[in-house]
C-alpha cells in the first residue's frame, strides 16, 4: 500500500522500561540495529498494526504493554536511492510513519525475537532514550530524533530524569534539512473514524 506521493503507511515502536531505557534490536544478518517498524495493511488502524508488528517482531502481547502515546500524524523519511525499487508499478520513496510509546508492565522474559518464521531481529538489548539517534542508519536519523522528541515529554512522566533533555546531536538531526528527505510531519488527517478512539489526542508535545 503506497499513498499518490509515493510513502508506504508504517508505524514505529518505542518499548520504554520505567527506568526511561528503550529497546533497541540488532536486524537479521545485518548489522545494523532499529527500533520495531512495520507497514500498515490496507484494512488496518495505526494501533492495530503496532500490535501485530509488536508480536511478529518482538514475541509481546497487549497484556504485556501500556500504550503511553502516539506522534501527532505521520512523520516522513525518505529511502536513499539504493533502496528505492524503480521496476514496480508504485514506486516506494519512503515510509510515513506514526511512532507509539510503549512501557513494558510484563516480565521482559517475554521477549521472543523468534515468534515468526522469519524473524525480524536475532539480538535485542536497552539503551539510553537517546541513543538511537546516534546510532541508527543515517537516512532514519532525522525521523528518529522527531519521534523521540514527541514522545519525550510522556517518557519523562514515567521515568523522571531517566530521560534527559534532548541532546545536541538530537537536536541537529531533527532540524530541518539534516537528513535526506525530511519534511514537516503533515497534520493529521480529519477524515472520520482514520484515528482509533485510544489514539486520538496522544503524543501532544507540551
Amino acid at each position: 500500500m503506497i499513498d499518490p506521493d509515493g510513502y508506504r503507511p508504517n508505524v514505529g515502536i518505542v518499548l520504554m522500561r520505567e527506568d526511561g531505557q528503550v529497546f533497541w534490536a540488532r536486524r537479521v544478518r545485518r548489522d545494523g540495529w532499529q527500533f520495531p517498524q512495520g507497514g500498515m495493511n490496507s484494512d488496518e488502524t495505526p494501533v492495530e498494526a503496532m500490535y501485530r508488528e509488536l508480536q511478529e517482531e518482538t514475541g509481546l502481547l497487549p497484556e504485556h504493554v501500556e500504550v503511553l502515546g502516539a506522534t501527532p500524524g505521520w512523520l516522513r523519511y525518505r529511502l536513499p536511492s539504493r533502496a528505492i525499487r524503480r521496476t514496480e508499478k508504485q514506486v516506494c520513496i519512503g515510509q510515513k510513519q506514526v511512532w507509539f510509546l510503549l512501557r513494558l508492565t510484563g516480565d521482559e522474559g517475554h521477549v521472543r525475537l523468534d515468534h515468526t518464521e522469519a524473524p525480524e531481529f536475532d539480538h535485542w538489548r536497552w539503551v539510553d532514550f537517546w541513543y538511537p539517534v546516534e546510532h541508527v542508519v543515517m537516512f532514519k536519523r532525522g525521523v528518529y530524533a522527531r519521534a523521540l522528541r514527541h514522545l519525550a515529554p510522556l517518557a519523562r512522566g514515567i521515568a523522571g530524569q531517566g530521560v534527559t533533555a534532548m541532546p545536541k546531536s538530537a537536536q541537529e538531526a531533527w532540524m530541518p534539512g539534516h537528513a535526506a528527505g525530511h519534511e514537516r510531519p503533515r497534520k493529521r488527517s480529519r477524515k472520520r473514524g482514520y484515528w482509533p478512539r485510544k489514539a486520538q489526542g496522544e503524543g501532544s508535545t507540551a
